[in-house]
């Protein structure tokens, strides 16, 4: 389950400005993702292009909030504005895959918040990259972007919690678990501080 708040980072302003840049200093067009490609050049045509970029991004959001909408899972799929998302999520099943959230198709989300993974000897690994700040100034962001990137990080305030009865093979949280009624609890608090992603390895009985 998820239910919190989801901050986009809008390439346009992340680049405003770039155009004033010698050309040598500006995102090769063809080497960057799309995304950052397609805010770059806005960026360099001038300041109806910037103004341009914003309310399209504002379009392309609540476009994202509509496809989002749509997928099993999304209770309430709310866009607030200027980036901000409110979302209610809840899923469960049988896990035989390999699961990351958020992945939308339509809505291009790519960034995981966490990520699931079937591994030998009956193991499983949770991690959430999403919860930690650990790739907004080291993932190699060049740029306006990677300044983006690193102002909404100062936003992260909230927590993830993994509640389990299987046994826990490794956890990286110094509190370690609780049990409560025969499960066990692990609660990591996320902030602009917290650098590593909480991750677990989990062993189910065969």
């Amino acid at each position: 389950t998820y239910k919190g708040e989801v901050i986009a980072i809008d390439p346009g302003s992340a680049l405003k400005g770039v155009g004033d840049k010698p050309a040598s200093e500006v995102p090769d067009a063809e080497a960057t993702p799309t995304i950052y490609r397609t805010a770059a050049v806005n960026a360099k045509v001038g300041t109806d292009a910037e103004d341009k970029s914003g309310s399209d991004s504002e379009a392309k959001n609540r476009e994202i909030a509509t496809a989002l909408s749509k997928e099993y899972g999304y209770r309430s799929v709310v866009y607030q504005g200027k980036g901000k998302f409110l979302i209610d999520y809840a899923i469960k099943g049988m896990l035989t895959h390999n699961f990351t959230y958020p992945f939308n198709s339509d809505a291009e989300a790519i960034f995981p918040f966490v990520v699931i993974e079937l591994r030998a000897n009956n193991t499983v690994r949770v991690k959430a990259p999403g919860f930690s700040n650990s790739g907004s100034a080291s993932s190699g962001a060049g740029g306006g972007m990677g300044s983006a990137m690193n102002e909404t990080s100062k936003l992260l305030d909230g927590n993830f919690t993994l509640d389990t009865d299987t046994e826990i093979v490794s956890q990286n949280n110094e509190d370690g678990a609780k049990t409560a009624s025969g499960r066990r609890i692990i609660n990591w608090r996320a902030t602009s501080l917290t650098k590593d992603a909480p991750t677990a390895v989990l062993r189910f009985k065969p």
